[in-house]
């Protein structure tokens, strides 16, 4: 039996570059809504608005990595 460790390695260089990637994309998702919560009890800003736009786009960037992930799985 051969391995292919150069290949291994690859494959486990993208998941940890990806895994950490998506973990910091949906911790910016909870610091945005986090954010949208606090300014909309201090009057609802303009900051309000785009902190909470910019975390509906954080996680809807972590749901298509995840489809994508399922979509190569199945298919």
């Amino acid at each position: 039996m051969h391995i292919d460790w150069a290949a291994l390695g690859q494959v486990f260089g993208v998941s940890l570059v990806v895994t950490v990637g998506l973990v910091g994309i949906f911790t910016l998702g909870i610091v945005g809504a986090s954010s949208a919560s606090s300014a909309s009890a201090d009057g609802g800003t303009k900051a309000g608005v785009l902190a909470r736009t910019g975390a509906y786009a954080c996680y809807a960037l972590c749901a298509a990595a995840v489809g994508y992930g399922i979509f190569l799985i199945v298919g």
